[in-house]
């Protein structure tokens, strides 16, 4: 069975750090060929259940939800690139149900991280070059949940910039757009900074809903879109 290996770890080796047999001995224990253990333990290195070193041989790490989280999402939308609509669905959802509850864990180093992005990401779209602040956009999003003590729903929302920027979101460059998406980000920190976390989850709606209708070129009266040799990144 292909579960062999992970049923092993789960039952006899679940503690992070936990050595487990080499393949040799895992063999014999489990009754399978070495070289069917072998893809097994390829699969558990890529769910990063297990490391193997030349020293240390195999090990049992901390359990992640986004390792398979991110294999599943990556490989659905490499067959089905339009399914992303279902994660950015899954995430706006996730954003706004989780809002209040995360605002309200946050530390006022993280509240000096968010207002630091903003600025940066403002400098960027105010610089010469243009550049368009993808991994401030990702980094504020991130930072606001950082704090929840739910584990699954921190992962879902990082696998979600993980399937964002492989789908390859990066053709969307109208100026007006950016600074529209980058009004509402202020508009969320500052209601955050100001205790006003209701403020905060309006605009958030408000912000998430723009991604839907985002332009594929710059729209008409609008500023000149941004060219593509100055893009850095991309927004979501």
């Amino acid at each position: 069975m292909a579960t062999d290996l992970l049923d092993y770890i789960a039952q006899q080796a679940r503690e992070p750090g936990t050595r487990v047999p080499p393949i040799s001995e895992l063999s014999e224990t489990l009754g399978i060929s070495p070289s069917k253990l072998r893809e097994q333990l390829e699969v558990a290195r890529a769910l990063e259940i297990v490391e193997v070193r030349p020293k240390t041989g195999i090990r049992t790490r901390e359990i992640s939800y986004l390792p398979p989280l991110r294999l599943g999402l990556l490989s659905v939308l490499a067959q089905d690139p339009s399914r992303f609509e279902e994660v950015r669905a899954l995430r706006t959802t996730l954003e706004a149900a989780y809002w209040i509850e995360a605002v309200g864990l946050l530390e006022p180093s993280d509240l000096d991280r968010l207002e630091g992005l903003i600025a940066q990401a403002w400098e960027k779209l105010r610089g010469t070059p243009i550049q368009i602040p993808h991994a401030e956009h990702k980094a504020l999003h991130l930072t606001i949940f950082s704090r929840l003590p739910n584990l699954l729903v921190r992962a879902l929302l990082e696998a979600y910039w993980e399937a964002y920027e492989a789908i390859g979101l990066s053709l969307y460059a109208d100026y007006a757009y950016l600074h529209e998406v980058w009004t509402y980000h202020e508009t969320m920190v500052r209601a955050i900074r100001g205790g006003d976390p209701e403020a905060g989850l309006r605009a958030l709606v408000r912000h998430t809903g723009l991604l839907r209708a985002r332009p594929g070129t710059a729209r008409e009266g609008s500023s000149p879109a941004i060219p593509a040799s100055n893009r850095k990144g991309d927004l979501g």
